[in-house]
């Protein structure tokens, strides 16, 4: 990301690709305009397969092989689902965490527009269980994502978050309120 605005100096909405899409109906109806439906059903076998497989090298190969970018040592839960649509624009660092049933997105479908975006976890970031990363977000080097959060926003790099939408967490000092 070196040559382009820094994470968080940007927000994530000014940072997705917008296509239109004409006609009434809502832009999930274009999605075979969008993508290949070959390309998106490969890609789902693929994902599935990443899923549920317990292996993470064989795991980290198998979403490697449909352009995800996969950091040395990046672990992947059972469950965890890279976009079907544009695994390409997800970037995981090294030894980064994906908790189970967490999922990243890069494309959001609208009534009259889809986005897409690429989502990064950085190196030994985590993301925790549950929790959803919509596109055009990245999760900073050594950030945590709490379990069952919704991830609209960059995460500073060593800044844990919690919640829907995720803010940081306030620790208290345990001191006299």
């Amino acid at each position: 990301m070196a040559d382009g605005p820094e994470p968080g100096s940007v927000s994530r909405h000014d940072r997705l690709d917008r296509h239109p899409t004409p006609g009434r109906r809502n832009s999930l109806w274009h999605w075979p305009d969008a993508k290949h439906p070959l390309r998106v059903a490969l890609n789902y076998v693929v994902v599935v397969l990443a899923r549920i497989c317990p292996s993470l090298r064989a795991k980290n190969w198998l979403l490697r092989s449909i352009g995800t970018t996969v950091g040395a040592g990046a672990a992947w839960g059972l469950e965890s689902t890279p976009d079907v649509f544009w695994p390409e624009r997800i970037t995981v660092g090294e030894d980064a965490v994906i908790g189970y049933d967490a999922t990243l997105l890069c494309h959001e479908f609208l009534q009259n527009e889809y986005r897409t975006g690429d989502v990064v976890v950085e190196d030994r970031a985590m993301v925790g269980a549950g929790v959803v990363v919509l596109p055009g977000v990245t999760v900073g080097e050594d950030a945590q994502v709490a379990a069952n959060s919704l991830v609209v926003e960059d995460v500073p790099p060593g800044e844990t978050v919690a919640g829907v939408p995720a803010e940081p967490l306030e620790y208290d000092d345990g001191g006299p309120d």
